[in-house]
């Protein structure tokens, strides 16, 4: 009789049934990610485990161990660059404009050092931030290498997931063929690999804002702030409410941001032209929606941060710098 596989007890936790299985510990998911990561795993293997993990839902704990593998696998430079803020972005737009970027580039601007990172082209119809950020010639860094010497020159650098982990990014691709998200999706949001002090967070389905929280806080983040963001980006949706989990040097909690515009409905951008963006930045154009939504996850960054006392003061101070931008220069593209 042939021995198991050396991954099959992974699977088999998962797959025990109502009463037996159970979810992993944190050290067990670390060397779960390790074994994948490794290439040490079937396909079959691959796809039912993240499968059982997707039905199941994952837990806090096993996301948390699942980032510390990841993370271990890293070619850092030496020394890694000074980052304030950590933002993912690995959703996409379908209905309107990725305008987080131009929240993104006012904090750089300010002089927030900001590294972005995410993936695209998982799911069908949407705009990702990598695609738009080459129409509008803004650089993609190549390495772990670039994305610090851009930090270091320009206060912000965008790293693709396949620089990071070309493993992570494979799993992420398999979304069409699996039919389901995996926690992968998850897992990569919280990568933060040159490990700044603030985190910000975007999700798209309701009732995983406390897994990413409690995961940023089991893997020692100390500050970070987690939303349902338009499209499940880091975009507050002007006309809806914004409730922010949050985790505060260490401390849980919550906080809900009001409504930027009174209208309910959502516009719907049909034609979705990135270089938009570059005529909302320099004032050719422009409307209510984008300006607030530019302004309203502006604010939410800055109170992270803590370059705001309050949620009104945040938003006071989120129209000022959008205002006094420099117009005739977006972010990196000078």
């Amino acid at each position: 009789m042939s021995e198991d596989h050396p991954f099959a007890p992974y699977v088999r936790i998962l797959a025990r049934g109502k009463t037996k299985s159970r979810p992993f510990t944190i050290e067990e998911a670390e060397d779960a990610m390790n074994m994948i990561l490794a290439g040490e795993v079937r396909p079959e293997q691959l796809g039912a485990f993240l499968m059982l993990l997707r039905f199941k839902e994952e837990t806090a704990e096993e996301i948390a161990g699942f980032v510390r593998a990841a993370r271990a696998t890293f070619d850092l430079p030496d020394p890694i660059p000074s980052v304030d803020l950590d933002w993912s972005s690995y959703a996409g737009k379908r209905r309107q404009l990725p305008w987080f970027l131009l929240s993104a580039l006012v904090l750089a601007e300010n002089g927030v050092k900001i590294l972005m990172h995410g993936t695209e082209g998982h799911t069908p119809g949407r705009v990702y931030l990598r695609d738009t950020m080459e129409t509008l010639g803004l650089p993609v860094a190549a390495s772990f290498a670039e994305a610090a010497a851009g930090i270091e020159r320009a206060g912000f650098a965008y790293l693709p997931l396949e620089v990071m982990s070309q493993p992570l990014r494979d799993i992420i691709t398999l979304r069409p063929i699996l039919g389901l998200r995996s926690p992968v999706h998850t897992v990569s949001r919280l990568l933060n690999p040159f490990s700044a002090p603030y985190i910000l967070q975007g999700i798209f389905h309701r009732g995983f804002q406390d897994t990413h929280q409690v995961a940023g806080q089991l893997l020692g983040y100390a500050n970070v702030a987690v939303f349902r963001g338009d499209g499940g980006e880091i975009e507050r949706r002007p006309n809806k409410p914004c409730e922010v989990f949050t985790c505060a040097d260490g401390i849980l909690g919550s906080e809900t941001w009001p409504v930027l515009i009174n209208d309910p409905v959502q516009p719907e951008d049909t034609e979705m032209d990135v270089q938009r963006l570059a005529r909302v930045w320099s004032g050719a154009e422009g409307d209510e929606y984008s300006t607030a939504a530019v302004t309203g996850t502006l604010a939410i960054a800055l109170k992270l941060l803590g370059r705001a006392a309050d949620m009104e003061a945040a938003d006071i101070e989120a129209r000022r710098m959008w205002e006094g931008r420099d117009r005739d220069h977006m972010g990196l593209a000078a």
